[in-house]
């Protein structure tokens, strides 16, 4: 059993993987490795559990030593971190490689495993991100939008009348209240951005044929209704990680 960490601006994921799959998964805030408080969270999650490896991928470089000392006090295991240095699964075509976020990589290691190449995910966190995989196989870049909870939560904050809205499904599309044209607008018009990015990467490609994977907190709501999108996979960065550790597995 290996143990996997994506450690986001505002949680971190955590995992357990066998050989074949993601078995099971948790989140915590990422303040709490800042905190003290993610080391007794971790070892109750891991279950007492013989971990054989860790791995881990971040965007949020301060937290960083902190998950990796606690691996190390729990599990008395060296944690491999995941970076354009060490990705394998996918080739990389991109100006400056370490500028990548690591789940973004990890994101299209497991989408062309499962998916083949071309193809793209779409990551409805914070942001939303589009990552492309090429042909070729090549990670060859992106797109990055404004996540759907940061435009509801700027119309709110910079907006004397307009509210703060739970984001959910809409029905109409003429909103016969504040909060539902609020919604009208960031659902539908969500899914209107996403389709339009897509058919544009279709063209820039060349390709008639472009599978596109989501995922991240909003990949349902948002993805459930776009048939451009094929498959909508929660724990992909997780098993993205997975593949990853399987691959510096097979290489040592």
């Amino acid at each position: 059993m290996i143990i996997l960490f994506d450690i986001g601006n505002t949680h971190t994921h955590i995992g357990l993987a066998d050989a074949h799959r993601v078995v099971r998964h948790t989140d915590i805030r990422t303040e709490e490795w800042v905190e003290g408080s993610a080391k007794k969270r971790v070892s109750k999650f891991a279950g007492g559990k013989h971990l054989s490896g860790a791995i881990l991928c971040s965007v949020v470089p301060r937290a960083t030593p902190y998950v990796l000392n606690v691996v190390r006090d729990l599990c008395s295991l060296s944690c491999v971190q995941l970076t354009h240095k060490n990705v394998t699964g996918i080739g990389i075509d991109y100006p400056k490689p370490r500028t990548i976020g690591a789940d973004r990589l990890a994101n299209s290691v497991a989408a062309k495993h499962h998916f083949g190449a071309p193809v793209v995910v779409v990551d409805f966190g914070t942001a939303v991100t589009f990552d492309v995989v090429n042909r070729a196989g090549d990670y060859v870049g992106g797109i990055i939008a404004p996540g759907l909870a940061a435009m509801t939560d700027y119309l709110h904050e910079k907006t004397a009348l307009l509210p703060r809205i739970r984001v959910r499904e809409v029905r109409r599309v003429v909103g016969k209240s504040t909060q539902e044209a609020m919604l009208i607008g960031a659902v539908k018009g969500y899914r209107g951005l996403v389709r339009e990015l897509i058919l544009e990467l279709r063209r820039e490609l060349k390709v008639s044929r472009l599978p596109v994977v989501a995922t991240g907190g909003y990949a349902d709501l948002i993805g459930s209704r776009l048939p451009e999108i094929v498959a909508i996979e929660p724990e992909l960065t997780l098993e993205g990680l997975r593949l990853s550790w399987e691959n510096v597995r097979r290489e040592a």
